[in-house]
């Protein structure tokens, strides 16, 4: 393949993973306020988020899920038990950690998604439904591409060093 000189290089503006990054900062500005102000980070609530849509989940699934770091998960779910929102589930593969959402941990959720629904419908309303399902189907649909076009020994590579970037 001929190497790509400086200047054919397609414009800063027209970048995808600088696209996709301030895209993620402008919207996680949009929701961030609701989620600090019941004292959770992000990650803590991308698990409680993931963990409403199910009875429970093992920190396998939940690291892929909301893409976090094992070690960083394992933070998340003492902080979590700790707080009461999240307990541990009994399972029969003791290789396996499950947990769920608790009463308490259900209870913040709702209060979260009621304080930030109405700034999700605006961005909805301001951008379009449709488009916004079309955006979030096309981004599903990139993720799905790329990972079909990885190297197979990326694959191999656990999750810590594709998350974590190199």
């Amino acid at each position: 393949m001929p190497r790509i000189r400086n200047n054919e290089l397609r414009k800063f503006e027209k970048s995808l993973p600088i696209a996709l990054l301030r895209a993620r900062e402008a919207t996680t500005r949009l929701f961030k306020p609701f989620i600090e102000s019941h004292d959770l980070t992000m990650p803590q609530w991308r698990v409680l988020r993931a963990l409403a849509e199910a009875d429970a989940l093992d920190a396998k699934t939940l690291a892929e899920r909301c893409v976090i770091l094992p070690p960083s998960l394992t933070r998340i779910f003492r902080c979590l038990t700790q707080r009461g929102l999240i307990a541990q589930v009994d399972c029969n593969d003791a290789r396996r950690h499950m947990v769920r959402l608790t009463d308490e941990g259900r209870a913040l959720f709702e209060d979260v998604v009621q304080e930030s629904e109405p700034s999700y419908m605006q961005l909805a309303d301001a951008f379009g439904p449709e488009r916004l399902d079309t955006l979030l189907d096309l981004l599903n649909d990139l993720r799905s591409t790329v990972q079909t076009m990885s190297d197979p020994e990326e694959e191999a590579l656990p999750l810590r060093k594709v998350a974590g970037g190199r």
